[in-house]
């Protein structure tokens, strides 16, 4: 192109603003030195994936402890990919597990900050604009070339042996093309994109100093990327280089499979004169293959634990998740969190410095163990009022079970929870209701299945003999003392160390007699304190299930 203005204004006759009225539109951000910028920008095609909410809980903490800001950029330039309000998807997953984003999109249509529109759908006239600039300075063009010419192109390249394959250099046919071809084009009405006039050398390399891995050096970049499509609206390099630069951010934190682009985003950067924000390219959500063993990308196909709406739906508690994916996002958070057990998990010191460079390992049994010791330092108020929660919006039934016997819930809730050593055996409020169904006569199901060394003709008669001494009122200290006094008659000791000096003298030990008990009231041979259980329960249900149980047994 000979002269780049004419051409500029050939291609953007509508565009009348400059990259400098956007300058002063978004000016440098007035924040503390040091502090952060990030943001986290997801495309509008489907839930929160577990990986999104990894990458974003990086951005929050970055921005968080230096006084920073993290924004929430929705990128919908890819109209095909995306689905009918896929942001309200993204932000729902968001609410949900309490990252609270501190501009942009907030909903569907709205959105709060300075330095919007935060949808890049609504920000093309500066996309243009930046276009029309880098055509004036000669270091963009447009390019005519068909689907069919393109996949031509690749032939070649490939009967070429080429080891760089895309549109440069020799293979880049529009890259020289006249004003006057360039007008003719645009008279007949030929569709064009425009492309990137890369300076790059493919025989240099750069270095980029990634803040996770470290210094990181790949090829300079030759290709001449698409900046804008047929229709003007542009590809996520080009967008996502305008949109970081205008909304000031200092630090772009993405996963690692866009290393491989880093050095066309930087060419870019540069060549629209903007300055290069800081990388961290973070690892994958790996888990364990079930079928081979090896690692894999946690998959929104197969796994259902790769949306972030699957723990919602299950009941795990917010926190229970996000206190696990900091133990994936710094080795030394466990550590941390031993150290101080009650502390704000968004005031731990998050370094990017400490991030694994390799995969992301999921586990489902830690994220359990983390949520059942979460749920076990709960008040028992808290957590009904949280299973009510859940089951009022995935479990309609039991939501009314609940509500109708508050107070047996409440105490069921309180069974074994306080103190040093509280029981874990909930990893999420959906378990509560299998976990207590016995207290309900609407979810209880028998199960009489003994301990090999009881015979049933002795629980029969343990049963029988419980019953004509039980007493609803009967403190922990009176009911253990009547659990005891059973044994002798029974062929059983009171004495567990005694039993085991001498097993063959005895049936079993106290241990084995209010096992048959809890059987009998529970259909469990482990449940938490029996004697609270069967005050709970009440003398007229407790007086049936032992009946129940010892005619079973009978039988």
């Amino acid at each position: 192109m000979e002269n780049t203005q004419k051409i500029a204004d050939l291609l953007f006759p509508h565009i009348q603003k400059t990259p400098a009225d956007f300058e002063a539109m978004y000016p440098p951000r007035n924040l503390p030195e040091g502090a952060r910028v990030t943001r986290f920008a997801p495309s509008p095609t489907g839930y929160l994936h577990v990986g999104g909410l990894f990458g974003a809980l990086t951005d929050y903490m970055v921005a968080r402890l230096s006084n920073g800001v993290t924004y929430l950029r929705i990128e919908d330039t890819d109209k095909k990919r995306e689905i009918e309000d896929g942001v309200s998807a993204i932000l729902e997953g968001f609410q949900t597990f309490g990252i609270a984003f501190d501009e942009g999109v907030t909903g569907f249509g709205t959105e709060s900050g300075a330095y919007g529109p935060y949808t890049q759908s609504k920000r093309v006239e500066l996309y243009q604009t930046i276009a029309k600039d880098l055509v004036v300075r000669g270091l963009a063009y447009p390019c005519f070339c068909t689907a069919d010419e393109l996949a031509a192109l690749r032939d070649k390249q490939e009967k070429d042996g080429a080891l760089i394959r895309g549109y440069f250099g020799k293979y880049a046919k529009c890259r020289d093309l006249t004003d006057a071809e360039i007008e003719e084009n645009i008279k007949c009405g030929k569709p064009y994109v425009l492309r990137f006039r890369s300076d790059g050398d493919e025989n240099k390399r750069i270095m980029v100093e990634d803040m996770v891995r470290g210094k990181i050096e790949m090829p300079e970049n030759i290709i001449d990327e698409v900046l804008l499509k047929s229709d003007g609206v542009p590809t996520y390099h080009f967008a996502h280089v305008c949109d970081d630069h205008f909304m000031r951010t200092t630090h772009i934190i993405r996963g690692e499979e866009w290393i491989p682009s880093t050095a066309k985003h930087i060419a870019l950067f540069k060549a629209c004169g903007f300055r290069v924000p800081k990388y961290a390219h973070t690892p994958q959500v790996l888990k364990i293959d079930e079928q081979d063993g090896t690692k894999r990308k946690l998959s929104k196909r197969k796994d259902p634990e790769a949306a972030v709406s699957y723990f919602a739906e299950n009941g795990y508690p917010k926190e229970a998740l996000l206190e696990y994916l900091m133990t994936l996002l710094n080795s030394n958070f466990e550590d941390w969190r031993r150290a101080n057990p009650e502390a704000d998990i968004f005031t731990f010191p998050f370094n990017l410095k400490k991030m694994s460079a390799s995969g992301a390992l999921f586990d489902m049994a830690k994220l359990r163990d983390i949520s059942k010791t979460v749920i076990s330092k709960m008040i028992a108020e808290e957590v009904y009022t949280r299973a009510l929660a859940w089951a009022e919006e995935y479990d309609a039934v039991y939501a009314e079970i609940l509500k109708t016997n508050r107070e047996k819930a409440v105490g069921m809730l309180s069974l074994d929870r306080g103190g040093k050593k509280p029981r874990k055996d909930i990893a999420a409020f959906s378990e509560v209701k299998g976990y207590f169904s016995y207290m309900y006569p609407e979810l209880y199901q028998k199960d009489y299945t003994l301990p090999e060394n009881i015979a049933k003709a002795d629980a029969a008669k343990i049963l029988k003999d419980y019953a004509s001494v039980y007493s609803a009122s009967d403190d922990k200290d009176a009911w253990f003392e009547k659990i005891k006094a059973l044994c002798a008659p029974n062929g059983f000791t009171p004495n567990v160390k005694e039993y085991k000096a001498n097993p063959e003298a005895f049936k079993g030990h106290v241990g084995d007699v209010s096992t048959v008990i809890r059987i009998a009231v529970t259909g469990r041979q482990n449940t938490p304190d029996l004697c609270t259980i069967l005050q709970l329960l009440g003398e007229e249900t407790v007086q049936a299930r032992l009946a129940d149980a010892a005619a079973f047994y009978q039988a």
